[in-house]
């Protein structure tokens, strides 16, 4: 299935299924990978948001937002995503994210 096909599935299904966070962070993904990064940053805040991410969109969300030079908001997305991987046992997460952060000069 086409990016833009995948892209208007997704956004039906969770047209009907607004609370569906699988949905809405699929949703999210398909956007970044499409270039559609705003959209991508809104649709991961609003999954954040609701969800007890383990630190994966967090990471996700640092990174795009380092991408477009959002560096203060790519710093509290790492931030909590170390804070998100350690919280869930995700040791190597959380050293991956304070490397980048350390690179930042954070």
């Amino acid at each position: 299935m086409a990016s833009v096909e995948r892209l208007a599935a997704l956004e039906r299904m969770l047209g009907n299924r607004p609370d569906d966070l699988r949905l809405r962070f699929g949703l999210a993904l398909e956007y970044l990978n499409a270039g559609r990064s705003d959209e991508g940053v809104r649709e991961l805040r609003i999954y954040l948001e609701a969800a007890d991410d383990e630190g994966n969109g967090w990471g996700r969300l640092g990174s795009v937002l380092r991408e477009l030079g959002r560096e203060a908001e790519a710093i509290e997305a790492f931030r909590l995503g170390v804070e998100a991987a350690e919280r869930h046992g995700h040791p190597t997460m959380a050293e991956e994210f304070l490397q980048i952060l350390r690179d930042m000069g954070s």
